[in-house]
């Protein structure tokens, strides 16, 4: 990337020489010398935002002087000022499941730019772009020496033709890199080696700049990097699409809470408990669009693996992003991953220099704040259905009856012969445990606990309980080091959590099939079937299609609950089984000690390590090397591939944008409750040769074995639009007591959402969809968006959106509207045989109030007022163009 210096700004351009290294940067106290206001007082994650102005802060990139003075207005406010600003990331970093597609849609820009009149090469990312492979490896195989290479050998069948197009891509575009499958997870990468904390680069000059490293990235767990002070989070493809094709992130100057922490972590607690309750705090407190920043002298105790723990979990409760500021911590934690001398010594020399650097003295003004003391953290679960839904362990089992008899509605109790085995399925029963994802695999401190429970446990001849599908997926190849080091990995062996694969897996809902018969038995008695995972999500229907409840967990704590077999059990107090002698077994029997945790830390998570292993990170292995691709700037769509297909967005679109049209006698396509989640929404998991995306493979010759995922056929929007609103445990309120993707035909009869959408799209009918509170939540999945759009829905009317989601609608073109005035789905009294007319929308402008008109069933009419979430000017653009992508594409034809 080279850096554009800006006109007005060029006075708060000084230097900073480190060592040998003389560089410029952009000053933060000489623009307050400048009179551009006083920022002494602001967050240092807001400090890292008013950087990226001063850096851009020049007409021909959106950025003003009052842009820049409105940083000073937000400390003098009390941490308020919500003006809009264009905010310009470094970089951007994407995974496999939302890469694809991304990728898809900069292929079909080539096609659309040159039928436009234009060149294929004005289609190329102009910031630096890396795509890591961490979406597709399926846990088919687990519990023995064969898993890892097993799976590894079904990724690779299952996903070649995604594998191939996303070679073509690392050669056909400029600042595009690709991490090869089985290198990790892409946070996790990204922490360990991608970020540098403190960027540097060539202006137009020729001279080298230095500044912070922030990137945006298609997955909402790339907060987890603002735990090594680097400003980032999770966008929708679309949105990164734009941003690494240089348009700016367009943003409101966010509010800042501040989290402070005090004391220190008890013996016997984790970093998991501490995040657990983060995330149960923020999510009550309410920080949705907002960031939130920890601060506090507890902090000079909190490992950065802890930090990175807290920041990955920023979706769950809701943030933008938690920050971390720069400190020794973030120093040391560098110098032991292998990151070049020079670099630690620019990052605390430029984190001193231009005020990001926490001490003792660090005291900023914040919108609002709130405090933990770490010392009152306990060993904690969450769970079974949301991430902030908080039970300390010592609750678990009676938490887990409450349930039971309150959300599932099933008796405890109900045993099931499984065929074949001498033992019986109930609800409560544990049948997946996954030490996952990258939330807890990055942290040392945790895989290190879970290797010593599982010695402890193997030493007494405890063995996970039959019925339990274990697997152990790291974040990246530097666990496995580390724990072969320590000679835990054979330890884990020995109770079943043999290595399956690099990658995200469980977490995602890549758990793989679990026993046919206990299947069959969970099915037969209607039983709440349970899984205990170390990740980050536990929304419905995510983690397996057999499993309703899903609690997360530490690392050592998986392991305790493989070894009972069931939720149905006060761990503190009940036995986890029998030793050899046949004496009772505690989880304080098997549980590490701080000090023998710490030890082995300090002996086996080496520097030379992660020097080692991240040596040739982008060269991949022998299967890697051998997959062979197509060349050209543009790419040969292959006609009959089911995962890659060309998308109809730009086909047939004109030079000029349009205007944004009115939403006219629009039917009901879906009436949606309360926290429905992108995973509800957008296509995951595995399906069904029933369903509209299992038909369409089945006509199209592909067998169900070869079904994969929905997250790996993102590339072909004729399977994601048949699976979008298609999730086994969503709930379409226009249907009484019925579960998954169903609604009522232009007909009236129950049918599938697809087949109903495109029923009404034949008939020339706009759609809508009403839902409650926290609409879209969860991952930055743009195909919650995209299948949205295809399905023909022109707006979505909900009484609040999360973030991403509302973001990514715009960006498809699809207007998001907000309730007001106590307006509900219920005090409206909505079932779906409404009409709905919205008019005046070619001159709206962000954030207005406009009417909607209702026509009931009976004929009788009511107006509403909603409000549009449109809600910046740009975005108004974005959708006069049908989206985001498409006015890119507008501006470049123009530009040709």
């Amino acid at each position: 990337m080279t850096i554009t210096v800006g006109k007005d700004t060029a006075k708060t351009r000084k230097t900073l020489k480190v060592g040998d290294q003389s560089v410029a940067y952009y000053s933060i106290p000489a623009a307050e010398a400048a009179g551009l206001g006083d920022f002494s007082k602001l967050p240092a994650a807001l400090k890292v935002v008013l950087e990226n102005l001063l850096r851009f802060e020049d007409d021909g990139f959106s950025v003003s002087v009052d842009d820049i003075k409105a940083f000073g207005d937000w400390a003098a406010n009390g941490g308020k000022n919500p003006r809009e600003i264009a905010y310009r990331p470094a970089r951007v970093l994407m995974q496999d499941f939302t890469g694809v597609p991304a990728v898809v849609d900069l292929a079909a820009m080539r096609d659309g730019i040159v039928a436009l009149g234009g060149d294929a090469q004005q289609i190329n990312p102009l910031n630096p772009v890396d795509l890591v492979i961490d979406h597709s490896v399926m846990i088919d195989e687990f519990g023995n020496p064969r898993a890892f290479q097993m799976n590894v050998d079904r990724e690779y069948e299952r996903n070649m033709e995604r594998y191939q197009f996303l070679k073509w891509g690392q050669g056909a575009f400029n600042n595009f890199r690709v991490v090869p499958p089985g290198t990790g997870i892409c946070h996790q990468v990204n922490l360990e080696y991608l970020a540098q904390t403190v960027w540097t680069d060539k202006d137009q000059n020729g001279e080298e700049v230095a500044y912070p490293d922030t990137l945006v990235g298609t997955d909402s767990h790339t907060t987890m990097v603002n735990g090594l002070a680097v400003l980032g989070w999770g966008v929708g493809g679309i949105e990164a699409e734009a941003a690494m094709l240089g348009q700016p992130v367009s943003m409101l100057i966010p509010e800042v809470v501040g989290f402070e922490l005090t004391g220190e972590m008890m013996e016997g607690t984790t970093g998991t408990d501490l995040v657990l309750k983060v995330v149960e705090m923020l999510r009550e407190l309410g920080v949705v669009g907002k960031f939130v920043e920890f601060y506090g002298e507890g902090l000079d105790r909190l490992p950065l693996a802890d930090r990175a723990t807290i920041a990955n979990m920023a979706p769950e409760y809701g943030a933008t992003c938690g920050f971390f500021p720069i400190d020794g911590e973030t120093l040391r934690y560098l110098r032991n991953t292998g990151r070049e001398e020079a670099r630690i010594a620019l990052v605390e020399a430029y984190a001193k220099e231009n005020g990001f650097w926490r001490d003792e003295n660090y005291a900023p003004v914040y919108t609002d704040t709130l405090h933990l003391d770490m010392g009152t953290i306990v060993p904690a679960i969450s769970g079974p259905k949301r991430p902030q839904d908080y039970v300390a362990l010592t609750d678990a089992k009676a938490a887990f009856k409450k349930e039971m008899e309150e959300t599932f509605k099933r008796p405890m109790g109900k045993e099931v012969a499984v065929a074949g085995e001498d033992y019986t399925m109930e609800s409560g029963k544990v049948v997946i445990a996954s030490i996952t994802s990258c939330t807890n695999t990055s942290n040392p401190y945790v895989m290190i606990g879970a290797g010593l429970v599982a010695r402890k446990a193997a030493a007494l001849g405890l063995d996970r309980k039959p019925w339990v599908k274990t697997s152990l997926a790291p974040g990246s190849q530097v666990v496995s080091e580390y724990l072969e080091a320590a000679g835990l990995q054979d330890d884990l062996d020995k109770i079943g959590f043999n290595l399956v694969g690099y990658g995200c897996t469980t977490c995602i809902g890549n758990s793989g099939p679990i026993q046919k018969e206990l299947s069959d038995a969970i099915a037969e008695g209607d039983l709440v079937a349970t899984s205990v995972l170390s990740g980050n999500r536990n929304f419905e229907g995510r983690i397996s299609p057999d499993v309703r409840a899903n609690y997360l967990a530490s690392p050592p704590l998986v392991v305790a609950y493989a070894l009972a077999g069931t939720m149905d059990i006060d761990l503190t107090t009940e036995p986890l089984g029998q030793d050899q002698d046949g004496n009772d077994v505690y989880l304080k029997d098997i549980w590490p000690t701080s000090a023998e945790i710490n030890e082995l830390v300090e002996k086996t998570v080496t520097r030379e390590a992660f020097i080692s292993k991240y040596a040739d990170v982008f060269k991949g292995d022998e299967k890697w090397q051998s997959v062979e691709t197509s060349t050209g700037e543009t790419y040969d769509w292959p006609p009959t591939s089911t995962y890659v297909q060309n998308p109809p967005y730009f086909q047939g679109m004109s030079k000029e944008p349009g205007e944004i049209k009115d939403v006219v006698n629009a039917k009901v396509l879906a009436v949606l409750g309360d926290m429905v989640t992108t995973d509800h929404i957008s296509p995951a998991g595995s399906f069904k040769d029933t369903t509209p995306a299992g038909k369409y493979l089945i006509e199209r010759q592909v067998p169900v074995r070869e079904f994969n995922s929905y997250g790996s056929r993102r590339g072909n929007h004729e399977v994601m639009m048949r699976g979008t609103f298609a999730n086994i445990r969503i709930k379409n309120e226009m249907l009484e007591g019925v579960e998954g993707g169903y609604t009522k035909g232009p007909d009236g009869a129950q049918t599938s959402i697809f087949e109903a959408a495109m029923a009404h799209q034949a008939n020339g009918t706009p759609l809508v969809v009403f839902g409650g509170e926290q609409y879209g939540a969860g991952s930055s999945r743009d195909w919650a968006a995209k299948g949205t759009s295809l399905l023909g829905v022109k707006a979505v009317i909900a009484e609040n959106f999360e973030r991403i989601h509302r973001s990514n609608l715009v960006g498809m073109g699809v207007v998001p509207f907000e309730f007001t005035g106590g307006d509900t789905r219920h005090t409206l009294a909505l079932t779906g045989e409404e009409t709905v007319t919205i008019e005046g929308l070619a001159d709206v402008k962000p954030l207005q109030e406009v009417t909607a008109n209702i026509t009931f069933a009976d004929g009788s009419t009511k107006d509403i007022t909603l409000k549009c979430r449109i809600d910046t000017a740009v975005e108004i653009d974005y959708i006069k163009s049908g989206g985001v992508l498409h006015y890119v594409l507008q501006n470049l034809a123009k530009a040709a």
